[in-house]
Order: C-alpha cells, then structure tokens, then sequence
C-alpha cells in the first residue's frame, strides 16, 4: 500500500496553497495514486470556484509547440495564465525536445509567484535532467517549482499491481472450486 500523508493532503484540500501561489510535486512510483490525488485536489479547487487546468506534460508540450508553430504561442500561455492551478501529469514519462523543454520552462516560469502548479512524476529529481536533457534548465526550472511548495511522496507498490494479484488469485480460487465440485474423486 502506498504511503502518503493524509493530514498535508486534507490541509491541501482546503487550497490555502493557492492564495498564496504555492505549488504541489507528487512524486512515487507508477501506480500510487500520484494522478489520484491530483484530481482530488483539482476538483476542491473547481468546488471553490477556483479556474483548474488539467494536461499530461507530453500533452501540454505538444500543445505549447504547436501554438509557436502557428504564431499563436502568446495566446495559449495566457490561457494558461487564468488558470489559478495548473496540473501537469506525468512528467518524466516521455524525454522532452530541446525546444519542448523550453517552453514548458517559459510555462513554469511564468506561473512563479502568480499561479500554482502540481506537477506528478514517477522520476525522483535527480533524474529530471534527463526529461529537460540541460542542468541549467532542469535547474532553474526546480528553483521555480520548489520555491514554494508541498511534496507529496508516494511511495509503495502499484494500486494496479495490487488489483491484478488480486483478481489472479480470486479467479485461481473460483477455478480452484469449480474443479474440486466436479472432481468425482
């Protein structure tokens, strides 16, 4: 079962954080609740009446791209900008471009100190700079988010893994039944 802290993520409910433009990294293994929490989170915010943005960072990438690309980059950051948290799910899953990097940077930066974020990762830190793929930005980049912020370790086996033991092993034990009721001996 994972471990969490129950208390700091009930206070976080309360989306104090927000006001005060603090930020949120979850950071676990694959399948500990990471994004879980994060739409739990997400929508105390929404039941606030608070703007909540939810992307993966692959996704937010590609759209930050593809806004540049099309000479509309300004507009979609400001769009951005409304949002007063920012979810940005599974970053690490997928090496970013130089050029991607940058951007979601310029994301990141831009928010410091006028909207929160919550980024979700299954990578601890030192490893980030394989995602941005330069220390510099990979760098400054965690100066930004760690500035002011709540880290949520999520560290155990997979809710997932769990699930599909268990459902392994409740259909070897039907199986198990099934055979001994039709086994004459």
């Amino acid at each position: 079962m994972p471990s969490l802290n129950k208390v700091l993520v009930m206070e976080l409910a309360r989306c104090e954080y927000i006001q005060r433009r603090a930020n949120i990294i979850a950071l676990g293994n694959s399948g500990t609740g990471k994004t879980h929490i994060a739409l739990g989170l997400g929508l105390a915010a929404c039941q606030q009446g608070l703007a909540v943005g939810f992307t993966t960072a692959a996704s937010l990438v590609h759209q930050l791209m593809e806004a540049r690309d099309e000479k509309r980059l300004q507009r979609f950051q400001s769009q951005l900008s409304k949002h007063k948290l920012l979810i940005i799910d599974e970053l690490g899953f997928v090496p970013l471009s130089k050029t991607g990097a940058e951007l979601l940077f310029e994301v990141i930066s831009q928010r410091y100190e006028q909207g929160s974020v919550m980024v979700t990762s299954n990578l601890p830190f030192e490893e980030w700079t394989e995602v941005f793929g330069s220390e510099r930005l990979t760098g400054a980049l965690l100066d930004r988010l760690t500035h002011h912020v709540h880290i949520l370790e999520m560290n155990g086996e997979s809710y997932r893994l769990n699930q599909s033991k268990r459902q392994k092993r409740a259909a070897e034990t039907k199986a198990s039944c099934s055979n001994s009721k039709t086994d004459p001996s």
